[in-house]
Formats: C-alpha cells, sequence, structure tokens
C-alpha cells in the first residue's frame, strides 16, 4: 500500500506501465534498490520507493547514502525528454543530496512536473536556445518525515541549438 502522499489523480497507460516495468528490470537500476511505483502516462508524475534491505544497508543498518543518491538519478531527464519530444536535448548537469536523518525504513520520493513549470522551460528555450531548472526532491518515509533532501540541475535545449552550439567541441574522437 502506498502512503497518502503518493495518492494522485493521474493514471498510467499500459505504455507508460510497460516503461516503468522495464526501467525497473534495466539492471543499473536494479543495483540501486529503488521501484518505481508509477508513471504516469503523460510522464508528468513518478513515484519512487527505496526499501532497506540486504542491498540497500550500510555498516551501521541504514539505508545507504550511494543507495538513495542512485535511486533517484535518471528521472527528470526521462520526463523532461518524453513531455518535451524530440525537438529538445535535455541532460543532468550536476546532482547533490544532503542527509537528514538515517533511513531504517521505506523511504518514498515524488517526481511532478507541473504546466506552469514545462510552459516556462519552452519559453526560455524559444527565446534563449536553452536554459537550465534546478528540481528539488525528497526522500521520505510514510509518516512524511524527510531522511535526504537532493538538488538536480537539469540543462534543456533546442536540439538545432544544441547541435549548432557544441559544433567540433564534442565530435567523436573516432570520426575523421
Amino acid at each position: 500500500m502506498k502512503p497518502a502522499f503518493l495518492q494522485t489523480n493521474r493514471t498510467e497507460s499500459f505504455r507508460s506501465w510497460r516503461f516503468r516495468t522495464l526501467m525497473n528490470w534495466y539492471p543499473m537500476y536494479v543495483g540501486t534498490g529503488g521501484k518505481i511505483l508509477f508513471w504516469s502516462a503523460d510522464s508528468r508524475e513518478v513515484h519512487l520507493r527505496l526499501r532497506r534491505n540486504i542491498w540497500t544497508y550500510n555498516y551501521v543498518g541504514t539505508i545507504f547514502g550511494g543507495s538513495m543518491f542512485a535511486a533517484s538519478d535518471p528521472f527528470y531527464m526521462l520526463m523532461l525528454l518524453r513531455v518535451l519530444g524530440h525537438g529538445f536535448v535535455v541532460w543532468d548537469k550536476s546532482a547533490s543530496i544532503r542527509f537528514r536523518k538515517p533511513g531504517r525504513t521505506t523511504l518514498y520520493m515524488r517526481y511532478e512536473l507541473t504546466d506552469e513549470l514545462i510552459d516556462s522551460i519552452r519559453s526560455d528555450v524559444a527565446t534563449h536556445g536553452q536554459t537550465e531548472r534546478t528540481f528539488r526532491l525528497q526522500w521520505v518515509d510514510e509518516a512524511g518525515t524527510v531522511h535526504a533532501e537532493l538538488e538536480r540541475l537539469c540543462y534543456i535545449a533546442d536540439k538545432t541549438h544544441y547541435e549548432q552550439q557544441k559544433g567540433d567541441r564534442q565530435r567523436s574522437r573516432f570520426q575523421r
């Protein structure tokens, strides 16, 4: 049973369910110990769970900070790519984590992209060709107690602008 703060009006489609299921079996994500519980049909909301188990606990018996960090990794980038479409480039640029309380029970995280945020991103990219957004997230337990706070910085650009900006700088060393 999911905690009350993960209740949503959004629904999951077969396509988003399939994507979520494949992501949960992706070897790099399996290794984090995290599980995607919900991926909305419009890719604007995602819910995660991180349990303390043999794969995620540390020397002192709490959830390993690396598991908290890694289990939260790719989601804003993936959500933005799916919402904005093929005309955009999205990269995770940086991330940080601040531990507030040791995780001794199951933790949860909720991602959400609002209409206002998407409109703001589209507007900035239309005006400047690129933009950056900082997203703040929290790992919380069922009672809503914060165990870790994360900040993730995403770079978002128009694909044409991005290609012009990178030029030869990022050309593969194998291309001649």
